[in-house]
C-alpha cells in the first residue's frame, strides 16, 4: 500500500521517532501530541482498523497491545495510568486509517473522553 503512511513507515520509506518494536507492531511518537507522552502503537500488516487486525491476525492484535504496555513502562507512564484509544471510521475521527492504538499518558485524563 505504497500512498498509506503508514505502511510507507512501516517499510522505512518514511522516518518517524521510534521507540520501540516488536515482530507484529511499530512505535512512534505522534507529530502532533495531544498528551506529554503520546506514542501511536502500529501492526506491521496493513488493516484499516484493530478489528479487522483481530479478525485477520489476531497475533499481530496481541503484538499490539504487548507493545502498548513496553511503551507505556518505558516511558514511565504505567504506574501513574495511561489511556489506550483506537478510533475506528471517519466519525470517530480516524484520520489514517491504518489501524494503530494511541498510548497517551503524562497527564491526568479527563472522562468521558470525546
Amino acid at each position: 500500500m505504497s500512498e498509506c503512511l503508514f505502511c510507507r513507515i512501516v517499510a522505512g520509506e518514511v522516518l518517524a521517532d521510534t521507540v520501540a518494536e516488536n515482530d507484529h507492531a511499530i512505535a512512534f511518537r505522534d507529530i502532533n501530541p495531544a498528551a506529554p507522552t503520546h506514542v501511536l502503537v502500529i501492526p506491521r500488516v496493513h488493516e484499516p482498523n484493530v478489528a479487522a487486525v483481530a479478525s485477520a491476525s489476531p497475533e499481530a492484535l496481541v503484538g499490539m497491545f504487548q507493545l502498548a504496555a513496553q511503551v507505556a513502562d518505558d516511558e514511565a507512564i504505567a504506574e501513574d495510568g495511561y489511556r489506550l484509544v483506537a478510533n475506528t471510521g471517519a466519525a470517530a475521527h480516524q484520520t489514517v486509517f491504518h489501524a494503530h492504538v494511541h498510548v497517551l499518558g503524562g497527564r491526568t485524563m479527563g472522562w468521558p473522553p470525546g
